[in-house]
This record gives structure tokens, sequence and C-alpha cells, in this order.
């Protein structure tokens, strides 16, 4: 591993959890104040997901030497605060386990897997790209709010991508950290460094529970994290077995549920970054970036009181630049894979824009979604009538 690192890589992991953390970890802390948790199982659900995280992504991109990069279920932290509304933590963290369990048996039994092989390249790298794209709208728009720092992180990366392409990203992220602290936007000083401590909660089970907290969770970390996780691998063009990581991070949930790990899935915005020519030129080295990564959630984990204030401390607008201009070759990569075959463009398109556009319908997120409506449009186009038998 010595052999491999690279500066570009542990930029890369440092700046997929920074936009990891800084774009949901808000709604972690809703999702856990919905089941009435105390400040103390508060800390330990970010203690619990950190570490969660840190660990399978470490060890599953050192096991396949491809990178793996896990999350915690987004969506499902949204589903969370309407759904723990009335419901206790005891028997919350009972819909954890169930949820975890079905996590565990979707990935054991291969069937995850066998949908994932039914969906063309075509429509698994529009998917991509649709998920990716807001980001890329949300670095320029920045610009209204904060035009001399994202406008100088913007230059930044055009010279970067001329002189240094390997290092673009991290001589973005420098430009914008020195640019942030000369005008007093990066408060690091406030940060107070102290360890997390776990908090157990024994788990209930009740049918309540697991009808409207674990089956709508299963349900939404599958089809809107899992899924585009594994679409971010396959454009990138890494063949990592799909059953075997969602089993571990079924397992992982099931460990750390009691302590707050509601939901482990496989990432994809955040992966993007790990996979992207930004943190290596050479695609079999970037799995260091998923590694270092993995290091950082174990940090974070493991300091988990100090990650709010850690994640103030970085300007909103220079965390979208970052995130936006390190995302832009997976977004361009993933539309003109998108586009190469005539016959499955319309399909493509179609799921681009969906994914693009954000829909959701029943709790489900615009990645599920964006594959029906990609797989629907492929149906009709090619679909032909069976001939008769003659007489």
């Amino acid at each position: 591993m010595r052999h491999e690192l690279s500066l570009s890589a542990v930029v890369a992991g440092f700046v997929a959890v920074l936009v990891g953390y800084t774009s949901s970890v808000v709604i972690v802390f809703q999702a856990a104040a919905a089941f009435g948790a105390t400040p103390a199982q508060t800390v330990s659900w970010v203690w619990a997901l950190g570490l969660g995280m840190g660990l399978t992504s470490l060890g599953l991109s050192l096991w396949y030497r491809q990178p793996v990069l896990t999350a915690w279920s987004t969506p499902g932290a949204a589903l969370l605060v309407t759904a723990g509304a009335g419901v206790p933590m005891d028997q919350a963290v009972g819909a954890f386990v169930v949820c975890a369990g079905l996590i565990t048996l979707a990935g054991a039994s291969g069937w995850f897997a066998r949908v994932m092989d039914r969906i063309p390249q075509a429509l698994a790298s529009a998917l991509l790209a649709g998920v990716l794209v807001r980001f890329g709208f949300e670095a320029f728009t920045s610009l209204q709010r904060e035009f001399a720092l994202v406008f100088a992180m913007f230059l930044a990366y055009l010279l970067g991508r001329r002189l240094w392409p390997r290092y673009a990203v991290p001589v973005v992220l420098a430009v914008g950290m020195a640019l942030a602290a000369a005008r007093g936007q990066l408060a690091l000083g406030e940060v107070s460094w102290a360890l997390a401590t776990p908090v157990f909660t024994m788990p209930s089970f009740t049918l309540a529970a697991t009808v409207g907290v674990a089956l709508p969770l299963f349900v939404v970390t599958m089809a809107s994290q899992n899924l585009p996780g594994v679409a971010a691998q396959r454009a990138a063009g890494y063949a990592t077995p799909v059953s075997p990581v969602i089993t571990t991070t079924g397992v992982a949930t099931l460990l750390l549920a009691p302590f707050g790990g509601y939901a482990l899935n496989l990432a994809a915005i955040t992966a993007a970054i790990c996979m992207g020519r930004e943190a290596h030129e050479d695609p079999a080295r970037r799995w260091v970036a998923a590694a270092a990564a993995g290091v950082f959630y174990i940090v974070l984990g493991l300091l988990g009181g100090a990650v709010v204030a850690l994640i103030a401390a970085f300007p909103a607008a220079l965390v979208l630049a970052v995130a936006g201009f390190a995302l832009l070759g997976t977004i361009g990569s993933g539309l003109a894979a998108a586009m190469m075959e005539e016959r499955q463009r319309d399909a493509a398109l179609i799921t681009f824009v969906v994914s693009a556009s954000g829909l959701t319908l029943w709790g489900v997120g615009s990645a599920f979604w964006a594959v029906a409506a990609g797989v629907l449009a492929l149906a009709v186009q090619h679909w032909r009538a069976r001939p008769h038998g003659g007489a």
C-alpha cells in the first residue's frame, strides 16, 4: 500500500468524506431526534456510522484492491425523520436490526446482484451522471453567493487540469482553504477534539416498527443507495462482486444497529470522487482513495462529538465547489458512455433526466424511477411481437 499511496488519492478520499458529512450529517441528527435520542445517543449514532463506514470502506478496498466506498443511507435518514415520530428508541433499534437482516439476505441470496446484472451499461452510466450532475450545478450556482471564493477555485481547477491533471482537486482544495482562511471563513480553532462514547440500546421488536420503519428503510436503502452505488462502480469500469459487498454492509449494520448504525450501504456520489481520474490516472491505484476515506471516516467516528463543529468550520460554498469540480470528469465520462450506443440512446437520456430531476414517489428516490423509466423505454422501443405459427 505504501508503494501505491499518492497525494491525489488521499485528497480524493478526504474530499469524499468532507462531501459525505457536509451534505447529510444534519439529516442524521434530525433522524436521531425523531426517536427522542439524548445528546449522548446522537453522538453514539455518529460513532457507529463513522466506524461502520470506515471499517467497511477500508476493509473492502484492501480486500478487493478496488475502490469500494460505503456510506450511511441518506434517504433512509430522511425517511426516519418522519417515520420515527412516536417510535421509542428501543423499537427503532429493533427495526434497524430487521432492516440489517433484510440487507444481509439480499446480498447473501444473490438476488440483488442478479437484478443489477440485467441493467444495461448505458443505463447504469446515465444513472450515475444524473445522480452526480446536481453537484456540478451547485458548484456553479454557488458563484451567486461566494463569487470570489468559487471563481478562484474554478480558475485553480482549469489551471490544474491543464498543468497538473493528477493534482487538480488538491490544488482546488488548497486554494479554497487558503482563500477562506484569509477571509476569516475557516473556523477550525473552534473544534473541540474529544473521543465519542458509544451508547448501547437493547432492541425491542414490534410489528408496528417493522412495518413502519424497517421495511421502508430497507426499500429506500436498496433502491436509492445500493442501486446507484453498484451503477457507479460499473460505470467506472470496476467489476467488484456485488453480493459479498452488500452482505458485508448488512452484517456491519447488524452489529452497529444497537449503537445507532441504522443502515449502511454502497456510496455513489462520494464513491465517484474516489473512482475518477482525479483520484489517480491509473484506475488500478484508485482503491487507495477509498481506503483513505475509510481511515478519515474512522477518525471522525471516534471523534463523534467534534463532527458538528468540524463540518461547520468549512464554508458551504467551498464544499460545493470542491465536490462539483471533482465530479466533472466522472459526469462527462458517464454521459459519453450513456450516449455511445444509438439503439439505447433515448432510454439512456430518459434515465439521465429522471435521475437528475430528483423525483421522489411514495418515499422512493429518483435513482429507482430513473432505472424503471429507462428499462420501460428500452422495452417499448425494442419490443417485437412473437410471430404466430403458420397453418
